[in-house]
């Protein structure tokens, strides 16, 4: 969707810059230093506005969040609202990720959210797609063992891609389902809907959402609980 040109774009992210991160590979090892505590901390990739970061760091305030969005007048409305909601568990930076390895080093993460990525429809485009399994493999190998990834999307044929990819690299499917706002389970995703999902979902069309994670072993070899 093309976006407008926002007017005194750069005044207003230095008005409301409290939050952000402007140098974030510099931050590689060190996000719990950032945050000042030793709190779990939940990246969503594609922020896009913010809605869905902002609410889960307002309401599960015991997490530190990072929300990570490439267009500079879509991260601001990110800025202007965490700056009004004064949330200190929430981090914001401006950049697209093309190699998860270069802002966050093995086992800094608890968790990723992806939330209606790319599609990249065309075949020749597919290791472009989030859900790619060399994206997913690099996801689970900055997180911590056990890590979790969500994935939500209105586009089908991304879901099947995706799924495809998670069972091929052997991952465990923790939640699943093609109609998550009419789905009778009560998923916790629900809660915490995007300004994309709310607008689509209500014009009827199916959200479909997974949540996953890597096989996390003890060192004595048997399954960690998680």
């Amino acid at each position: 969707m093309r976006q407008r040109n926002v007017k005194n774009l750069q005044e207003r992210i230095d008005a409301n810059a409290s939050h952000l991160v402007r140098e974030p590979k510099a931050m590689k090892g060190r996000w719990h230093e950032l945050f000042g505590n030793d709190r779990p901390i939940y990246l969503e990739v594609g922020s896009g506005k913010g809605q869905f970061i902002l609410k889960r760091a307002e309401i599960l305030n015991d997490m530190n969040y990072i929300a990570c969005e490439g267009q500079e007048n879509i991260c601001l409305r990110v800025l202007e609202k965490a700056e009004e909601a004064g949330l200190s568990n929430l981090k914001v930076f401006m950049e697209y990720i093309h190699d998860i390895h270069d802002y966050f080093e093995e086992g800094e993460l608890e968790g990723i959210f992806l939330n209606f990525s790319d599609p990249w429809p065309k075949d020749r485009h597919a290791k472009r797609r989030l859900t790619h399994r060399r994206n997913l493999t690099g996801f689970m190998e900055v997180m911590k063992p056990g890590g979790i990834i969500e994935f939500k999307t209105d586009n089908d044929s991304l879901f099947e891609f995706s799924l495809e990819e998670i069972a091929d690299l052997g991952y465990e499917v923790l939640e699943m389902t093609r109609d998550l706002h009419n789905d009778p389970a009560n998923y916790q995703s629900k809660e915490f809907p995007t300004e994309y999902e709310e607008r689509f979902s209500a014009k009827g069309k199916n959200i479909n959402y997974v949540k996953f994670r890597s096989s996390a072993l003890k060192p004595d070899g048997q399954e960690e609980d998680i």
